[in-house]
């Protein structure tokens, strides 16, 4: 291209681009690109071919670094650099495109795109040696950087994404590969925004942000690596978010956050590890809350966050917290889609003592039995509310005490009014109704009374039955002995 073809606003960035001269087309700080942009004039407009020509083979000066930095123009045309590599850092600050620039493959020294407008960017393996700037940028259309490999920090920050077509998402960076943090606080994205695979050595910050994508996946964000924290307090997403997979070491934090996905699973943590996990919310999850097979050394989540419908077989964690009764975190285990659990009940009675709360873990244990009994037969059943009625499954010992006494004084009491007859009179030692009760109802240990006397009528009954529930009541106590001991 020869210099004379150019614009006088383009013949400006020509002249600056050798030492790295900001050219400022602004007429003051508050422009918006994206409502007003369309209508910029030639003397702030630049055709996207010069761009390329300026990038690919400018002009240079010894002793001076280029850099084409350009804030405030219309730039028109499509700015392809598919397949290009410069050495030169871009800045294209709070601009307006008329197209969306096609950065497939390329390879820069660092892009700052801040504040600028234009429908779309196809960028999908892109490779930035610094950072890749896109805060507050308003772009209508699929942003493309999946496969990316960006060497410093990628920036979202206050960008609003969205699009009218719904067949691909929105915002893409599956794959993508960030050598420093993704920092997006306050990013909007109506649609989807899918991070598959992608992998972010720093730390992901989407405090603020709002993913809609109503009745579908609004984050998709499988077999994500981070090598730090994920922090979303305060994120609001009306959609599915979805983390199966992810590896977080150190903190997901979704403390305040507002999860609406009432079609289906809200938030989909299965098969996660993480470090700590952080659900404090002024509200409960609308939607299905899945923590199938996750990790978590520290779970922070209060009873009343979670949500009607769960799925937490396989869920295992170190800490929970905060500190509730156990009936409380036993209402949640409850709402189990899959119904009874076994292994949420030792995970959450092992947090227990872990805590030192050994009421709480023999609560939950107890729970653990009664639930369990609900799957059984109808004469495993029948045995087992004998043992929860009597000594609590062995959690409550002092119930049998309670029953033998109880049950030992009205034989006593009985037996006193109505002595039975003895069967050798001349040999029998006399007759004590205490001891005589005693006799009947333990079936180990024997006082003589049994075996010499005899009850007639319904008092025999009477001694029947007394046989028969200390037969139980020791059969029980043993049951629960055995099983105390085995948990210490």
């Amino acid at each position: 291209m020869e210099i004379d073809e150019l614009t006088a606003a383009e013949r400006r960035v020509w002249a600056a681009f050798p030492d790295g001269t900001e050219v400022d087309f602004r007429r003051g700080p508050d422009e918006d690109p994206a409502a007003e942009g369309a209508g910029w004039g030639p003397e702030r407009t630049v055709r996207a071919r010069v761009l390329r020509a300026l990038l690919l083979d400018g002009p240079s000066r010894a002793g001076e670094v280029p850099v084409l930095k350009l804030v405030g123009a219309r730039i028109t045309g499509l700015l392809d650099l598919k397949y290009a590599t410069i050495d030169h850092a871009v800045e294209l600050r709070h601009c307006h495109f008329t197209d969306g620039p096609a950065l497939y493959d390329f390879r820069v020294r660092q892009l700052n795109l801040r504040g600028s407008a234009m429908p779309g960017l196809h960028a999908a393996r892109l490779q930035v040696d610094g950072v890749l700037r896109l805060t507050g940028c308003r772009i209508t259309h699929q942003v493309r950087l999946g496969g990316s490999v960006i060497a410093g920090a990628l920036f979202l920050d206050g960008a609003h994404l969205s699009s009218e077509y719904t067949g691909e998402p929105v915002l893409q960076l599956n794959q993508a590969t960030i050598g420093d943090a993704l920092w997006a606080p306050g990013l909007r994205v109506e649609g989807e925004t899918r991070l598959e695979s992608a992998t972010v050595t720093g730390t992901v910050t989407f405090k603020d942000a709002r993913f809609e994508h109503p009745g579908a996946t609004a984050l998709q964000a499988r077999t994500l690596t981070v090598d730090a924290d994920l922090e979303a307090g305060c994120l609001v997403a009306h959609g599915m978010v979805d983390l199966r997979g992810a590896r977080v070491p150190g903190q997901l934090g979704l403390s305040y956050a507002r999860l609406s996905h009432p079609e289906g699973t809200a938030l989909r943590l299965s098969s996660t590890a993480l470090g700590e996990l952080w659900l404090r919310a002024p509200q409960r999850i609308e939607g299905a809350l899945n923590l199938r097979r996750a990790r978590v050394d520290a779970l922070h989540a209060a009873p009343e966050v979670w949500p009607e419908e769960l799925n937490l077989d396989g869920l295992t964690y170190a800490t929970l917290s905060p500190h509730a009764p156990a009936e409380q975190r036993l209402a949640v285990l409850e709402r189990d889609a899959d119904g009874y659990v076994p292994y949420a009940y030792e995970q959450l009675a092992a947090a227990y003592r872990r805590v030192g709360d050994e009421r709480a873990a023999r609560t939950v244990q107890l729970a653990k039995l009664r639930r369990h009994r609900g799957t059984l037969p109808w004469h495993r059943r029948l045995w087992g509310q004998v043992q929860d009625a009597t000594v609590g499954y062995g959690f409550r010992p002092l119930r049998a005490a309670g029953w033998l006494l109880s049950l030992l004084a009205v034989g006593a009491v009985v037996f006193a009014l109505h002595p039975p007859h003895a069967l050798k009179p001349e040999e029998a030692p006399p007759f004590n109704p205490v001891f005589y009760a005693l006799d009947l109802m333990l079936p180990v240990i024997s006082f003589g009374q049994e075996a010499a006397f005899a009850p007639a009528g319904w008092y025999q009954a009477l001694s029947y039955g007394l046989v028969l529930t200390g037969w139980i009541l020791a059969t029980t106590v043993v049951t629960g002995i055995t099983r105390a001991v085995s948990r210490q």
